[in-house]
This record gives C-alpha cells, structure tokens and sequence, in this order.
C-alpha cells in the first residue's frame, strides 16, 4: 500500500479538498507532499521500502508547508486586521 503511487496522488486531492472545505493553511502542505510522493513512486524514482517514502512524503510536505508561507504568508512588519467581528 505505501509503494501504491495512485493511492498517494488520489490521497493528495483528498487533502487538498479538506484544505478547500477547512481553511486553515494546514493541510495544503500535506497535499503536496501526498502528490510528489505519488509522481515519484510512479515515476519509480523511490523503491518500496516504506521508511524512505514515508520520509520522502515528510520531507517534501515539509519544504512545501514553508515554500507556501514565504509565498503567501505575514510578510515582515505585517500584522493580522480584522474588520468585521465574528460574535456581532
């Protein structure tokens, strides 16, 4: 099941429909790690040993998590507003 690469891509656009239904900037990082896990388990660039695609999968949605809060993130200087109460 952990060297399956479509399991891992279809895994991913399940997340990816989590991140959309609960917005949060949590799961997109994972969803991303889920589909490179899967393209390169399909391109068989990683072998079937479990402990290295479950690091592979860790790692690439770790670099993705901190690549999206560069991009998209505060930015220096940057604080939170809100305009409108969500208790009125």
């Amino acid at each position: 099941m952990f060297a399956t690469w479509w399991i891992w891509i279809a895994a991913g656009f399940v997340i990816g429909a989590i991140e959309a239904i609960l917005p949060g900037f949590i799961f997109l990082g994972f969803a991303i790690g889920a589909v490179l896990t899967g393209v390169l388990l399909g391109l068989n660039v990683l072998g079937s040993n479990m402990f290295v695609v479950l690091l592979v999968f860790a790692l690439a949605s770790l670099a993705a998590w901190f690549a999206l809060y560069k991009m998209f993130g505060l930015k220096k200087g940057q604080t939170k507003r809100w305009d409108t109460d969500i208790n009125a």
